[in-house]
Order: C-alpha cells, then sequence, then structure tokens
C-alpha cells in the first residue's frame, strides 16, 4: 500500500528575505510545487515582521500544507542578528501555528547532511542537489532553495520513518 502524497512547505527564515519552497510528498519523486522569497528588507521591523507573518499565512492559505518545515536558528557571531532572526522564526511559526499545521524543525547541518551529504555544504551546492532531486529547469534562488532542501529534508525522513528524536542524534543514510 502506497502512502498518500502529503504537501510540504519548507521556510528558510529571514529578517530581509525569506525563502518558501512547497514540495509534494514522495520516497523516490517529490513533486516541486512553488517557492519563492518574501522580501521585506525595504521595511521597518515591525512592518517587516507583519509582512512575513501574512505572507506565510496565505501560503498557507493557498497551498494547504500537511505540515511546516522551518530551519532552526543558527548564528554564532552576532547576538543582534541571532534576536532579529529569532522574531522572524517566531512569526512563522505563530502562522503555522494559527493555521493548525503541524511545525518540525531542523538544524541547518541536517538539512544539508540529507540533501547534499555534507552538513557544511555550500548555498551552491544546496542549490544544485535541489534543482536535481526536484528535476527544475532552472536553480532556485538562494533562500528558496534552502527553503526546499528544508521540505525535502523533512520528506526523506519521513519516508524513511524516522522521528524528530532520531534525527537530533544526527542520523546519517
Amino acid at each position: 500500500m502506497q502512502k498518500a502524497k502529503k504537501r510540504i512547505l519548507g521556510v528558510d527564515p529571514g529578517s530581509r528575505k525569506t525563502g518558501f519552497g512547497v514540495i509534494e510528498s514522495g520516497r523516490f519523486n517529490p513533486n516541486y510545487i512553488v517557492s519563492g522569497v518574501i522580501r521585506v528588507e525595504k521595511l521597518s521591523g515591525s512592518q517587516r515582521l507583519k509582512n512575513i507573518f501574512e505572507s506565510i499565512c496565505q501560503i498557507i492559505d493557498q497551498y494547504q500544507p500537511d505540515v511546516v518545515v522551518v530551519e532552526k536558528v543558527f548564528v554564532y557571531k552576532n547576538p543582534k542578528s541571532a534576536i532579529t532572526l529569532g522574531q522572524a522564526r517566531g512569526v512563522i511559526l505563530c502562522a503555522a501555528a494559527i493555521k493548525d499545521v503541524p511545525i518540525m524543525e531542523y538544524t541547518p547541518t541536517q538539512v544539508k547532511n540529507t540533501i547534499v551529504g555534507k552538513g557544511h555544504a555550500g548555498k551552491t551546492q544546496v542549490q544544485y542537489m535541489v534543482q536535481n532531486l526536484l528535476k527544475l529547469t532552472e536553480c532556485p534562488q538562494e533562500d528558496a532553495a534552502d527553503a526546499l532542501a528544508c521540505a525535502l529534508c523533512h520528506d526523506r525522513y519521513m519516508s524513511l520513518g524516522l522521528d524528530a528524536e532520531t534525527l537530533s542524534k544526527g542520523t546519517k543514510f
């Protein structure tokens, strides 16, 4: 018996650019639905957060994902950047919670290890693998590729029946 396909919304949070990507699950053939970037660099702080929140709500309403996958914050150099990024993540998580969509979170290392095979892969490597895995004719923009990579990571883990606790231990496959 084949499992029912599920829609996965991947989100790469950013305070200036937030990437998003929607795929439909499938162990051997995930299908690309849509991706893009929410650009808020020209807005003030609170307007940025409002715009990100409203945009994520619209994407959820339009594409009806079964799960929202958000990349965990990993900033080790600048505490102010970490706080700003955390605020953007907060409105994304809030949008998913308000829309009653389950949320999964993965570290950048988990995502890169799953998609590229190296936990510290570069952005161009992620873009290349996302393009190939989804059979896209063009390379997605960096932030959109990162969001699609989050969705693909979750799809891979779920197709293998792995849970979040197992994932946090750095399981390789």
